[in-house]
């Protein structure tokens, strides 16, 4: 039995038999019932269409590697009802034509499209599963080259931790606020995130987008005085930003009042700064304020109104927890943990504030995250822990405060106070299926 081919029928077709051909490398003009398979690796190429067909002829065409464009040229006869050549550019595309009439030429009657996806470069890149990640350790450009075919897998998931400030440095310092902490997950991900996260990410385009990495703040070397001349404030970290996402650097931890503008008082930030002895007031955290909330407040110091260690510097706060408010507990505030990078890690955590008498490093201990270490130790004897370590770098760690070494006298020496650590900055995107 024959079947009279008709443009009602035509689409039928989709599975007439053709005969498959050994890969071309290079320009060729198709047959009527043949398939060919085409390697575009090597350069660009053209497929010229059949000049004179007849109804019911069928052409299919398969890219099996890319790298280049196939032109598949008209040759004098429409493509589905246009007088313009077509192409096909990626791994996996395929169209197959059947020959209809002069108005419309070779009409497509299959044709599968290859996914494509984000294409982009810039700072250490990794994998997890279909998943790529580039991690910013310090300023430089993400630059998107290519986008993807289906629009939701343009949308990236990103962590923005801005750099920690530094401790401050008194008969108590105060710790240091962790660096602002912002976080969002992409619809088509999943990995687990941190308890702040948004839930949703960027939409990139092919375009250079610029990325700061907040440094942390600087803190204060080791000195002696009798009366605090010496500035006894480290600083405020710096901002780290991506696209429409700017995290707020930690506010520095107070210190002991002196000149060069110095203040008891804990400086706000992505996350504030621990107040210094002297009754220093902590500072505010998630300012200036955003949603999902990128930090939390220091704490106050603690008056001398118990047995040591109760006269102490208060920490700095963290990503995801105030610092502890304890009266002989001075641990900087808890980190945010994310598995963005493909496996859990902490980062954000307020520095320690600094105990006046006594005490242990688990007192003041920094947060979870890359917080320092505030200072401690006995007195009257001088002590090598009365000075705070540096919050760890690429976590946006608070840094510890320092303290008095010993009693006053004419010669006081003082620990200095922990520097804050330097940002990041994380994006993650689909890159396979």
């Amino acid at each position: 039995m024959t079947t009279k081919i008709t443009e009602k029928n035509i689409s039928n077709l989709s599975n007439a038999g053709v005969q498959w051909q050994s890969p071309k490398t290079a320009n060729f003009t198709a047959v009527a019932g043949e398939g060919y398979f085409v390697n575009t690796s090597g350069g660009a190429f053209t497929m010229t269409m059949p000049a004179s067909p007849v109804i019911g002829d069928t052409i299919s065409v398969s890219m099996i590697t890319a790298g280049n464009n196939l032109t598949i040229a008209r040759n004098g006869n429409n493509i589905d009802g246009a007088a313009s050549d077509t192409s096909l550019g990626s791994d996996g595309d395929a169209k197959t034509f059947v020959y209809v009439n002069a108005s419309e030429g070779f009409k497509t009657i299959t044709s599968t499209v290859a996914d494509t996806f984000v294409e982009a470069t810039g700072g250490t890149t990794t994998t997890a599963g279909n998943y790529k990640i580039h991690i910013f350790n310090s300023s430089s450009n993400f630059v998107v080259s290519g986008v993807s075919n289906t629009a939701a897998d343009n949308e990236v998931s990103y962590l923005v931790v801005a750099g920690g400030g530094a401790g401050g440095v008194g008969c108590s310092g105060g710790g240091g606020g962790a660096g602002g902490y912002r976080e969002g997950i992409s619809s088509v991900d999943c990995y687990s995130g941190s308890p702040t996260a948004a839930t949703s990410g960027i939409t990139v385009s092919a375009q250079t987008y610029p990325i700061t990495v907040g440094a942390g703040g600087s803190g204060i070397s080791p000195y002696t005085s009798p009366s605090h001349p010496a500035p006894s404030s480290g600083t405020s970290g710096s901002n780290s930003t991506f696209a429409t996402i700017t995290s707020a650097g930690g506010g520095k931890g107070g210190g002991q009042p002196g000149p060069s503008g110095s203040s008891v008082n804990g400086s706000a930030g992505g996350s504030g700064g621990g107040g210094s002895h002297y009754n220093g007031a902590a500072g505010s955290g998630n300012t200036p304020p955003v949603s999902p909330s990128q930090g939390n407040a220091g704490f106050q110091s603690q008056p001398g109104t118990g047995p040591a260690p109760s006269d102490s510097g208060g920490a700095g706060g963290g990503a995801t927890a105030a610092g502890t408010p304890g009266s002989t507990s001075h641990a900087g505030g808890a980190g945010a943990t994310s598995s963005i990078s493909g496996s859990a890690v902490a980062r954000a955590g307020g520095g320690g504030g600094s105990n006046r008498c006594g005490g242990s490093s688990s007192d003041t201990a920094g947060g979870a995250g890359g917080g320092g270490r505030g200072g401690y130790g006995s007195r009257p004897n001088p002590c090598a822990q009365g000075t705070g370590q540096a919050g760890s770098a690429n976590t946006g760690g608070g840094g510890g405060g320092g303290k008095a070494n010993s009693p006053a006298s004419s010669n006081r020496p003082y620990g200095g106070s922990g520097s804050g650590g330097s940002g990041v900055v994380l994006i993650r995107y689909k890159y396979q299926s």
